[in-house]
């Protein structure tokens, strides 16, 4: 493997300064980010990347080959829950399950993001509609774990126990869902003129958002290390290895259905991430049974870092094994 990718990788400076938030916690720095301000970043960025990807999806038109990845992105959005459900059952009760593989089933798009940053520095093009895949990625995998929960719980049989129309409504219009899609929908109708007229708040604005965000985000994820003693090592592995085995089912998946070598990247991303905003949103309304410490703090302080500093580049190695 070119470790260059990592070191690459590992020098980009959003990515250095999510280990800056990380390092101010770890070393006791009184730094703060007002919470508003990250809230207002995480909207900025899925309306960027979802008002890009709907003009990319607006030059391109759907085609059979869009139609394709994006029922094969919904499909790993159901599977991957399910087999990773089982796998956990091996450790923890039903609750904590169902709701750590929904997280896992979902996905992140901030290391989407990452993702399309360390794209553009080795000048790898990929192409936006693989924005369109993230915004179905996440609801499916919310269902999948309420299923799960209903099937394996004392729930089973009581329809009284799970409001459907409360999950449905989380899981569909959940406020990043909400936007992501919007968004997408906006950049598709408005197209070339749209983007001309947005592309100073989208684009050039951009990056110095994701880096402000990032550092925010290796704030709350050093100290979300902590909860993961609850869980023992478990937990820890799994973070790292379950989005190895993913990301590997991903590249195979966008191997056999074409993928260029950077949308199959992105693929891979997606596949391998964990979602620490929806899902985590949803679990807490509708499996209070299970303990936030777990599947936040599996997501955020062991998953997310992976991905961005060591996942990346290895997923991108796998594409010049298989490529």
């Amino acid at each position: 493997m070119d470790f260059s990718l990592i070191i690459s990788n590992f020098l980009n400076p959003p990515v250095l300064f999510f280990f800056l938030g990380m390092l101010a916690v770890l070393v006791k720095s009184d730094l703060d980010i007002p919470a508003p301000i990250p809230k207002l970043f995480s909207l900025y960025l899925l309306l960027s990347i979802g008002f890009k990807g709907g003009v990319e999806l607006a030059r391109s038109g759907i085609t059979q080959p869009i139609v394709i990845t994006l029922a094969a992105a919904i499909a790993m959005s159901i599977l991957v829950p399910i087999y990773t459900f089982f796998i956990l059952r091996t450790r923890l009760d039903p609750y904590n399950a169902a709701a750590i593989a929904a997280t896992y089933g979902s996905i992140s798009a901030v290391t989407f993001i990452t993702a399309g940053s360390f794209l553009d520095q080795l000048q790898i093009p990929y192409d936006g509609y693989m924005v369109a895949a993230l915004a179905l990625m996440e609801s499916p995998a919310i269902i999948i774990g309420l299923i799960l929960v209903n099937v394996f719980t004392d729930r089973s049989g009581d329809s009284e126990s799970i409001q459907w129309s409360e999950v449905l409504q989380e899981a569909f219009l959940n406020g990043s869902v909400f936007l992501l899609i919007g968004s997408v929908a906006i950049g598709f109708i408005t197209g070339e003129q749209g983007w001309h007229t947005l592309k100073p708040f989208t684009q050039d604005m951009f990056y110095g958002v994701l880096t402000f965000f990032l550092l925010d985000m290796g704030l709350v994820a050093a100290k979300r290390i902590q909860d993961l003693q609850k869980s023992g090592f478990f937990l820890v592995s799994f973070g790292v290895l379950i989005p190895l085995l993913n990301a590997t089912i991903g590249l195979f998946l966008a191997k056999a259905i074409a993928l260029s070598a950077g949308d199959a990247l992105l693929f891979a991303v997606l596949c391998a991430s964990a979602s620490y905003i929806a899902v985590p949103a949803a679990m807490r309304l509708t499996v209070p049974e299970a303990n936030p410490s777990f599947y936040i703090s599996a997501a955020l302080a062991i998953t997310f870092p992976f991905n961005i500093l060591l996942g990346i580049p290895l997923y991108e190695y796998g594409i010049t094994l298989l490529w």
